[in-house]
């Protein structure tokens, strides 16, 4: 029997992806690569330490630096087994989260000459409008996906590695090229990293587009942070490449800066970034 190794990037989707009835293990990556301090391609391993307190901070200590620093080099440890397997297969979505991650597991791979990789990505499946990734779909839909794999080409190699080296330099230049690409190599590419621009602090203002969202959501009425993720989520292109935990930190730099633009009021000075629904719901979050 062929030994297949499934890459993908959520908990749910890889849950889903074990029930499929598809061969393989399931390996769920973990990581924000688009953003934080990191090497291009494969990681330096004095790094890892400073990669672990940026996942920390990003999820507002509900990850641990040892905790976060454990994972990292059991993945890369995971990453450097990978030519043993028959064949790799990569399923991510096309938002600007993923496709950084896919990116970057590319660039890897190519640098450890794995072969044998396939890649499995969608923007859209039928009847689910809007469309935010691999995590909405059940098992048999996952599956459904399977034959729809291709066989990653040694010009998706090098454009893979192209755009990790972008994402780890937070190169502007670099992204405004690749974002204004009408043929990449990996379709879903541009888009994202359009997605990243749009992320980062305007001149007028000095804010992202979803620090934009939260303060139009807050100022329109809205207090409770269910209401200004539907906000959200509503007003930005699908699909999202963020989750709560996101939101939240962008809420907290808004509460924090100086001047403060909104006010949290609740249990604690801030909100959680961790495993949180339930605790949310005492808060509340107004403009100042």
């Amino acid at each position: 029997m062929r030994q297949i190794l499934h890459i993908t990037s959520g908990d749910i989707a890889g849950d889903s992806l074990r029930r499929s009835g598809i061969t393989g293990e399931v390996f769920v990556w973990h990581d924000i690569l688009y953003d934080g301090p990191r090497n291009p391609g494969w990681p330096d391993e004095p790094r890892l330490p400073a990669r672990a307190q940026f996942l920390e901070d990003a999820t507002g200590g509900g990850l641990t630096r040892q905790q976060t620093l454990e994972t990292l080099k059991a993945q890369y440890a995971k990453l450097e087994r990978a030519g043993q397997y028959d064949a790799v297969i990569l399923w991510f979505d096309a938002c600007l989260f993923d496709q950084s991650m896919l990116c970057h597991i590319l660039a890897c791979m190519d640098f450890k000459s794995v072969d044998g990789v396939e890649i499995l990505c969608v923007d859209a499946f039928p009847e689910i409008i809007p469309f935010d990734g691999l995590g909405q779909l059940s098992p048999s839909q996952l599956a459904s996906l399977y034959d729809q794999r291709q066989r990653v080409s040694k010009g998706q190699f090098l454009f893979a590695r192209h755009v990790d080296r972008t994402f780890a330099l937070q190169d502007r230049a670099a992204f405004l090229e690749i974002a204004s690409l009408q043929h990449a190599p990996l379709q879903w590419i541009p888009a994202a990293v359009t997605r990243w621009l749009e992320e980062q602090p305007d001149e007028a203002t000095g804010l992202g587009r979803l620090e934009r969202f939260v303060l139009e959501a807050v100022r329109s009425g809205l207090s409770t942070p269910s209401q200004i993720f539907s906000y959200a989520a509503t007003h930005d292109t699908h699909p999202l490449f963020w989750g709560d935990i996101t939101l939240s930190a962008k809420i907290n730099k808004l509460a924090t800066r100086r001047p403060a633009l909104v006010r949290i009021e609740g249990p604690k000075p801030l909100l959680p970034q961790w495993n949180a629904e339930d605790i949310l719901q005492g808060f509340r979050v107004y403009a100042t």
